[in-house]
């Protein structure tokens, strides 16, 4: 069982201290008089360090930047350098934040995974038809995936297999309750009728649909994220959505 280092710390040093000696009167009180030189502080100034709030902004700055790096390029083809100039910082003063760019990657997949499923979250507690829950958990998973800016879902799309054993298990367990949520909506297409023809496979075919539009959907081409929305669940439920009473 792993154990904290602040508990381990006083005992260890207690075992280590050596069983102190009997001295002479003339010996102990020399050594009461012998002042011992204080040695100079190595520890940064409050003032020397920077700002909480401007600490946290240049974080978010490098997880966004990066994400936006890892998307375009890739994680193996993002170098260091690329990751500080994009930030306007030194090649190794980032590692103040980050130790090492796989920690970088870790950063942005678990930021990106944060938010969306907060937001899933949201749209799921509402009470509304499943029809409609549907309909909106499609729309925020699309601009996820495609608005300007959401690059940290793609990264994990596309570079998880550049995380560690550890780091998998971690993001993992976002992505379960993330599924969990589409589960729970689709169970209730299916008990609805709105998903016509159920099947054991349909939350796999329904990511699988949705997350390939980042290999062909383009801003400005003539589709929005919300038309996109209303034609991927047509797609899926084919089924009508009912009408609506004036």
């Amino acid at each position: 069982m792993a154990v904290s280092p602040l508990t381990t710390a006083p005992s260890r040093i207690a075992h280590q201290m050596p069983t102190p000696r009997k001295t002479s009167p003339v010996r102990t009180a020399s050594a009461k008089t012998a002042a011992t030189p204080k040695k100079p502080s190595t520890r940064t100034p409050k003032s020397a360090q920077p700002p909480r709030a401007e600490d946290d902004s240049r974080r978010s700055e490098l997880i966004a930047k990066s994400a936006r790096l890892f998307r375009e390029n890739g994680y193996d083809k993002t170098t260091v350098r690329d990751i500080a100039a994009a930030v306007g910082m030194q090649a190794g003063s980032w590692f103040y934040h980050f130790k090492t760019k796989h920690d970088l990657l870790v950063a942005v997949m678990e930021q990106g995974m944060t938010r969306s499923l907060q937001e899933m979250e949201t749209i799921s507690a509402q009470e509304l038809p499943a029809r409609e829950v549907f309909h909106q958990l499609v729309l925020a998973h699309l601009k996820t995936l495609l608005a300007p800016k959401n690059d940290f879902i793609p990264v994990l799309l596309y570079e998880w297999r550049s995380l560690d054993k550890t780091s998998r298990a971690k993001i993992a367990a976002l992505t379960n309750r993330y599924e969990a949520i589409w589960d729970q909506v689709i169970d209730a297409l299916h008990r609805s009728g709105d998903w016509s023809m159920p099947a054991k496979l349909d939350r796999l075919f329904l990511f699988g649909t949705l997350n390939w539009t980042t290999q062909w959907y383009r801003p400005g081409s003539g589709t929005s994220i919300e038309e996109l929305a209303d034609q991927v669940v047509g797609f899926l439920l084919r089924t009508a959505p009912p009408t609506r009473r004036k």
